[in-house]
């Protein structure tokens, strides 16, 4: 097998189109540092050479065994991280402000063991802090030589336009890159997200293409469902077969794993290779917590979707459509507030 590699976002940076993705090392997955250093080094041994990581993974625990992990082979990789969610107590240790973000980059450099971060993302939006503040600060930090370029994680498609519009009008370095949750059953960026980054010309690094575990071959229609055990114990509403939107995603995974039999291939195997055939992604984040995941994803590194196999999976799940909402995606203010879809009560009839 020889990895593939796609340039990211304009940059002329080359990455594998499989990104490693460290969000399972350390306490939330595998808090075996040794561990989780062979997988790394297993990836990178097989051609993988872009590492995607985060501060608040496990606490920062996860930067720092990407960092030990990579000495001696940093100059070989692609390093990315994010920053935005909390990570301490108090005020002004969260969000997209130029305090914290000035703040948080050193904090990733030290845990990280390095002097540069390749790609610095912006977790998610944070509706408090202007966005040219955002740009502002991440462009100085461009020009310190403290990351090579910034990106845009979880973003909806009209705010990574303003961003754009922004960057432009007050002469600032843009977002190159954005990584949003796609897989199998979430197909909804394909309707203006997708789109909208190829207009731009920026690089698509996709999270979650097993859809949380649902695509991970583990929950079949007429198998037992434990709901006390792994995903499935912290989000039941998402496995429990009662539910009708569950039974849907049942009855779309056995039809997914014909095709996956009739291909020679696994489920997992199937869904990232999915994700990797849009034009518009330039790598798919693989986020093992074993050696024996990490093997049956790259082993699929090498399917090839044709034509016939991608409509099939159309006829499953239609283009555009969200079968579920990923974990840990952003949902906006005007969604989660009812106070921002409703009139005051005196003020919501046609006719007094």
């Amino acid at each position: 097998m020889t990895m593939r590699y796609r340039v990211l976002g304009g940059t002329g940076i080359e990455v594998s189109v499989h990104c490693l993705g460290a969000m399972m090392f350390g306490a939330v997955g595998n808090p075996d540092h040794d561990d989780c250093a062979r997988i790394i080094h297993a990836a990178l041994d097989q051609g993988v050479n872009f590492v995607d990581t985060a501060d608040m993974y496990s606490a920062g625990e996860s930067e720092e065994i990407v960092g030990k992990a990579l000495k001696g082979r940093r100059d070989d990789v692609v390093l990315a991280t994010k920053v935005h969610f909390r990570m301490g107590e108090g005020p002004n240790r969260s969000g997209n402000s130029r305090l914290w973000i000035m703040k948080e980059v050193e904090q990733s450099l030290r845990r990280l063991g390095t002097d540069w971060i390749d790609l610095y993302q912006i977790h998610r939006p944070d509706h408090t802090t202007d966005i040219e503040e955002t740009l502002s600060a991440l462009t100085d930090l461009v020009r310190q030589g403290k990351i090579r370029a910034f990106g845009c994680s979880t973003f909806p498609a009209a705010e990574i336009v303003e961003a754009h519009q922004v960057s432009e009008r007050r002469a600032l370095h843009r977002f190159r890159t954005e990584q949003p949750p796609y897989s199998l059953f979430a197909r909804g960026i394909e309707k203006d997200l997708l789109p909208v980054c190829r207009r731009y010309g920026m690089g698509v690094l996709t999270w979650s293409p097993l859809a949380s575990g649902f695509l991970s071959g583990r929950y079949r229609k007429n198998g037992d469902i434990d709901l006390t055990t792994g995903r499935a114990a912290l989000t039941p509403h998402r496995f429990d077969p009662s539910i009708p939107e569950n039974a849907a995603k049942l009855d779309a995974v056995e039809q997914l794993v014909e095709l996956a039999d009739d291909l020679g291939c696994t489920l997992p195997q199937l869904a990232v290779a999915f994700a990797a055939a849009h034009p518009a992604v330039t790598s798919v984040i693989i986020g093992p917590r074993t050696m024996a995941q990490l093997d049956d994803l790259l082993k699929g590194a090498a399917l090839t979707l044709d034509d016939a196999a991608l409509d099939r999976i159309d006829e499953i799940v239609p283009p555009g459509r969200d079968m579920y909402q990923p974990d840990g995606a952003w949902r906006p203010a005007s969604l989660t507030d009812p106070a921002l879809r409703r009139r005051p009560l005196a003020e919501r009839a046609a006719a007094g």
